[in-house]
């Protein structure tokens, strides 16, 4: 897509124009986490702020402070709160999923289940989930109550599925999207439709939000996946081919699978089934994704939700707010980190 390297510079700086929009409350946001998740059991408060001190954007919870931003939201601080809350749901699926992927190295550093094992892990990730849902239910209002839980329950789904479908390289196209739906993009909509509803917004602000969310977060995906098989790409944070040698099959994959040809399928069809993949099978897999360009394919396909969330906000009027998420869109498509 001839568009990813021109537009790349302009747009970069949309992330960090968000966070600066919101950073007095995102400050506010951390000190919330950081006090609900102090505990009497000093393993849990090592894995808890260990696991807080190896960064991360916060995209969805500034999602959450923008589009309440961008609502008119204004007094009090459920925005905070419930942003909290959202972060907090994010960061209990990261332990979970790297118990069900063997992950060792997350954001340049050493996993929780690395250092402490899938046990602790497992537990400390129910334990940020107890919290959060704590904070919920101090928030008191229904509808929100109602959305998280229904997203924290469509993660777990698509983990599920995902799980259901690991090895399985002739995938539908169709059935990974419903993956990545469930997993990833569930959560943006929830992060983007809750400023909408602590703002008390009209149900057709409510639904623009949440179509922006999901496309969002489908568009980010896509993206996160093709950068796991762009060798031209330095990344921060992400080593490529962690998901290869996990066994993961994403998107790049199965269009490589479409596009290969029976010598090629069985090639893959063969790393795939292994319990291992090596420095080698990974490296014959770049040249045959390479060769049928399919980077350039998946950013198409993302280009597509890209569009979709972007028309989202058309409904609202021109505002800082609504042109700094806009962008954010392109971002989660070019960014590379």
């Amino acid at each position: 897509m001839g568009s990813v390297i021109q537009l790349k510079t302009k747009i970069n700086n949309s992330y960090f124009d968000l966070k600066n929009l919101v950073e007095d409350k995102l400050v506010l946001v951390d000190e919330k986490i950081k006090n609900k998740l102090n505990s009497e059991v000093d393993l849990v408060d090592r894995m808890t702020k260990y696991h807080f001190n190896t960064g991360g954007k916060r995209l969805r919870a500034l999602l959450t402070l923008g589009s309440a931003k961008l609502c008119g939201y204004k007094k009090g601080g459920r925005d905070i709160n419930l942003a909290a809350c959202v972060e907090l749901i994010h960061a209990a699926t990261l332990l979970h999923d790297d118990v069900i992927d063997n992950g060792e190295v997350r954001r340049g550093k050493k996993t929780l289940n690395n250092i402490w094992g899938n046990q602790s892990s497992i537990l400390v990730g129910d334990y940020l989930l107890s919290r959060c849902f704590e904070m919920m239910v101090d928030d008191g209002d229904l509808e929100v109550l109602k959305l998280l839980s229904s997203t924290s329950a469509q993660i777990s789904q698509g983990e599920v599925l995902q799980l259901q479908h690991k090895n399985d390289i002739d995938i539908l196209e169709e059935t990974y999207l419903k993956i990545i739906s469930w997993k990833t993009a569930s959560l943006f909509a929830s992060a983007t439709k809750v400023g909408a509803i602590l703002s008390g917004s009209e149900q057709n602000i409510k639904d623009a939000l949440n179509s922006y969310g999901k496309n969002l977060g489908l568009t980010f995906q896509i993206a996160d996946d093709a950068l796991d098989y762009n060798s031209e790409i330095k990344l921060f944070g992400k080593e490529t081919g962690n998901d290869f040698y996990e066994g993961k099959i994403t998107l790049p994959i199965i269009i490589l699978y479409q596009k290969a040809s029976n010598d090629e399928k069985k090639l893959l069809k063969n790393y795939f089934n292994k319990d291992l993949r090596n420095e080698q099978d990974f490296t014959n897999t770049i040249q045959m994704i390479k060769k049928y360009n399919i980077i350039n394919e998946c950013y198409e396909k993302a280009s597509y939700f890209v569009n979709i969330a972007s028309n989202a906000l058309n409904i609202f009027n021109d505002t800082k707010e609504k042109d700094t998420l806009k962008k954010l869109t392109y971002f989660s498509l070019e960014r590379d980190y």
